[in-house]
C-alpha cells in the first residue's frame, strides 16, 4: 500500500491564501487541455458534448443533471468552446464565468422538453434546430468541412446533422473522453480525498443518532445534513438495518425501526465534491456484533485487501478480479444464480470520477474475456459483502492507483464492524 508522507492529505474546504490546496483553475485547465489534447490527434474537427460530466470535464459548469440536451458544448481542435445553456443558466454562466466567452441560449433537442412536447413534428424541429445551431457555430470558427465527435449515440440527433452534411462520429468521441478522464490530475485526486472525508462525517452522525427506535429515515436524514453541512451534494445514499441489509434493500431507505442486535448498513454513493462523486460504504452494529457477523465481516474485509494488494501500475484486471469470490464465495446458490455477470454490484471495483461509474471495472463477471491494464492515477472504489445469518455486512474503500500500489483515501476505520452503543 502507498504510504502518504506527512503533509499529504484532506486540506480545508475553504479558500486561503497561506497554503496550497485544490487548485480549482489548475483543475479546469489541466482537463480542458487533456480533452483538447485528445481532439487534436484525433481525425475529428470538433467535439459535441452531451453529457453532463463531459461537459464539466471541459468547461469546469456544474452541470447537475437538467432535463437531457438543454446544455451542450462544442470544442474545437483549435481550443475554442461553445457552450448552450438554458436562458437563466446561459445568463448566469455569463456573468460567473469569464473563462468562457461563447456562451449561447440552447434548444433542447433531447430530453423532458421533447418528450412533453406531444407531437413528433414539434420534437423533430426541435432536433432540427439544435443541430442548426450546432452547425452555424461549426462553420463560424472553421471545423464544418472535419468530422464532429458526439458523445450520445440518439439516432434522431445525428440525422438532424446528417441533414446538414456533418459527418458525426459517436466511438471516436465516447473513446476520446473515455481516455481523457480515466486518469485523474492531482486535484481531481484531491476533490476525491475530500468527499471521502465528507462522507466519514456522514458515518460518526450515524453513529450519534442511530439507535433502537430510530427509524433508518430519521438516520439517514442526519447523516445527509452533516453532509450538506460540509459542501456536499448528496444525489445517493442510503441506510438500512437489520433484515433490509440482506439482500440490499430494493426501496433503499425505508421507515423501519432499528432495533437491538441490528447491523446498520451505510452506502454513501454520489456525494459529490465539486462534482467528484464518492462511493464509500460501511458496516455498523447496535449493540456488540454476534459471532456471526464478526465472522462474516472478516471474510467480506479480507476479500477486499486481497483485491487491494493486487492492484498496481500494469497489472491487468482478469488478473486482479480473482480476488474477488467465486460463485460459491458470492453465494450464488442462495440467489439462484449460475454466473457471475449475473450478480451485478456485489463484488467489484469501479472508477470514480465525475461519474459514480468510470474505468476501470474489475468485476469477475466481465474482467476474465475483456482485460484492461491498470494505469497509475486511476481512481476507484473496491466493494464486497457478505451475508451473516438474516443481515448482511458491506464494506468498501476509495483508493487511487500509486507507483507501487493504491493510496486508500478513505480513512473510517475497517478492521471490524464498528460497535454502536447506546
Amino acid at each position: 500500500m502507498y504510504e502518504r508522507t506527512f503533509m499529504e492529505g484532506t486540506r480545508g474546504t475553504q479558500a486561503v491564501d497561506w497554503e496550497e490546496r485544490i487548485d480549482v483553475k489548475r483543475m479546469r485547465t489541466e482537463r480542458y487541455e487533456k480533452a483538447l489534447d485528445r481532439l487534436q490527434d484525433s481525425e475529428l474537427g470538433s467535439m459535441l458534448l452531451v453529457s453532463d460530466p463531459n461537459i464539466r470535464y471541459v468547461t469546469g459548469l456544474a452541470m447537475t443533471g437538467g432535463s437531457g440536451a438543454d446544455h451542450y458544448t462544442l470544442l474545437t481542435e483549435d481550443g475554442d468552446v461553445v457552450h448552450w445553456d438554458t436562458a437563466d443558466h446561459a445568463s448566469n454562466q455569463r456573468f460567473n464565468c469569464p473563462w468562457l466567452t461563447d456562451i449561447r441560449y440552447a434548444c433542447p433537442g433531447l430530453g423532458n422538453v421533447p418528450r412533453a412536447s406531444g407531437r413528433d413534428s414539434a420534437r423533430d424541429f426541435l432536433k432540427q434546430k439544435m443541430a442548426d445551431l450546432v452547425t452555424e457555430a461549426m462553420e463560424e470558427y472553421g471545423v464544418d468541412d472535419a468530422p464532429m465527435g458526439l458523445d450520445v449515440g440518439n439516432a434522431g440527433l445525428i440525422s438532424a446533422f446528417e441533414h446538414n452534411d456533418v459527418d458525426v462520429r459517436t466511438k471516436e468521441c465516447v473513446d476520446l473522453m473515455h481516455d481523457a478522464r480515466k486518469v485523474k490530475t492531482r486535484d481531481e485526486i484531491e476533490c476525491l480525498r475530500m468527499v471521502a472525508a465528507i462522507c466519514e462525517a456522514g458515518f460518526q452522525r450515524i453513529t450519534e443518532t442511530a439507535k433502537p427506535g430510530m427509524k433508518e429515515s430519521e438516520v439517514w436524514g442526519e447523516a445527509v445534513q452533516e453532509l450538506w453541512r460540509h459542501g456536499a451534494m448528496a444525489q445517493g445514499g442510503y441506510v438500512t438495518s437489520g433484515p433490509n441489509t440482506w439482500p440490499k434493500h430494493q426501496a433503499n431507505t425505508t421507515d423501519r425501526q432499528m432495533r437491538p442486535g441490528d447491523i446498520v448498513y451505510a452506502d454513501f454513493y454520489n456525494i459529490g465534491y465539486l462534482g467528484y462523486r464518492s462511493c464509500y460504504y460501511r458496516t455498523f452494529s447496535l449493540g456488540e456484533p454476534t459471532q456471526a457477523q464478526k465472522d462474516a465481516y472478516e471474510i467480506a474485509r479480507d476479500n477486499l485487501y486481497d483485491v487491494l494488494e493486487r492492484i498496481e501500475p500494469g497489472a491487468t484486471t482478469d488478473e486482479i478480479c480473482k480476488g474477488f469470490p467465486d460463485m460459491e464465495g458470492e453465494h450464488a446458490d442462495w440467489y439462484d444464480a449460475t454466473d457471475h455477470w449475473q450478480m451485478t454490484t456485489n463484488h467489484w471495483a469501479h472508477g470514480l470520477g465525475l461519474q459514480l461509474y468510470e474505468q476501470p471495472l474489475i468485476w469477475r463477471g466481465l474482467s476474465p474475456e475483456h482485460p484492461i491494464e491498470i494505469e497509475e492515477g486511476m481512481t476507484m472504489a473496491v466493494e464486497t459483502m457478505e451475508p451473516a445469518e438474516r443481515q448482511g455486512v458491506r464494506v468498501e474503500e476509495m483508493v487511487v492507483v500509486r507507483e507501487n500500489g493504491v493510496e486508500i483515501l478513505s480513512q473510517w476505520p475497517v478492521e471490524e464492524i464498528t460497535q454502536i452503543d447506546y
